[in-house]
């Protein structure tokens, strides 16, 4: 057995989004960590888990199907489904399917005290502060099928940074309500880092924030730098962060905001241009 000094040994973790990227490598963690990993993801997983599970995060019924394919109590969730702008139905995959499946979690005692959760948003989340009557507005959307009717009838939201912004300030309004059931919940906000997906879109993605790694001597992240910070947020170790939306980002977004690095895009998303 590995290193297990976060408290994950007999614990079950459930991955959503595990087949590749950072939701593999917070699995291949936690396992390492003793914990028994379910892995969610409409991809096969080709790595060793303690069970699999498919899910199509674009389906209703798929979602509710692999949450009863569920064995047990599950102690930590860790929320790492995401794909680029282009895609089909890109906030319900990115946000709505998981919110929906860790609230069926939590509303069915599956997911109880002493639980946590933790979500990948992004550094492309940060405006949700300044944009927030209209993110608060989405997510007082009940359910599916309204959230849905509510991207569709709102020009300009079905993208990747509405679901990222949706995603952080629901973490941080949730942060009471689920403290009172005895839940923690959390996310991080990348910057770039090497997955399949930001490789794939690596123009827009890996191309944000190169000059400040260059000037700083940094390679970009990796997911097992990701992976750790979610098993630290998820663990007992993090039992008084709640709420948080931590950013991993080598320090670009406070640099670019305290101008000890000029970034005009960071004072874009934080409105101080």
């Amino acid at each position: 057995m590995g290193d297990t000094f976060l408290g994950y040994e007999g614990k079950h973790v459930l991955v959503v989004g595990a087949a590749t990227g950072m939701g593999a490598a917070a699995a291949r963690q936690a396992r390492s960590q003793g914990a028994r990993v379910t892995a969610m993801d409409v991809a096969e997983i080709d790595y060793a888990v303690d069970a699999a599970v498919r899910v199509d995060l674009r389906d209703r019924a798929s979602v509710d199907e692999a949450i009863g394919q569920l064995d047990g109590e599950i102690h930590t969730v860790f929320a790492c489904a995401g794909v680029a702008d282009g895609t089909p139905d890109i906030v319900l995959i990115n946000f709505t399917s998981q919110r929906y499946l860790v609230e069926a979690l939590t509303d069915s005692g599956r997911l109880g005290r002493g639980a946590s959760i933790v979500m990948i948003s992004s550094v492309a989340g940060l405006p949700w502060t300044r944009q927030l009557a209209g993110v608060l507005d989405f997510l007082d959307a009940p359910d599916w099928e309204a959230a849905t009717a509510w991207i569709d009838a709102h020009e300009g939201t079905d993208n990747y940074s509405f679901s990222k912004m949706a995603m952080s300030a629901y973490v941080a309004r949730q942060a009471f309500p689920m403290l009172q059931r005895g839940i923690r919940i959390n996310a991080i906000q990348p910057g770039p880092t090497d997955t399949p997906l930001a490789r794939a879109n690596a123009d827009i993605w890996l191309a944000f924030g190169q000059d400040y790694r260059d000037a700083a001597g940094v390679p970009t992240l990796t997911t097992d730098e990701m992976a750790t910070t979610l098993l630290f947020l998820g663990s007992d170790a993090a039992s008084g962060i709640n709420g948080a939306n931590l950013l991993v980002d080598q320090g670009q977004v406070g640099a670019g905001a305290t101008d000890a690095f000029e970034s005009a895009p960071i004072k874009a998303m934080l409105g101080l241009d």
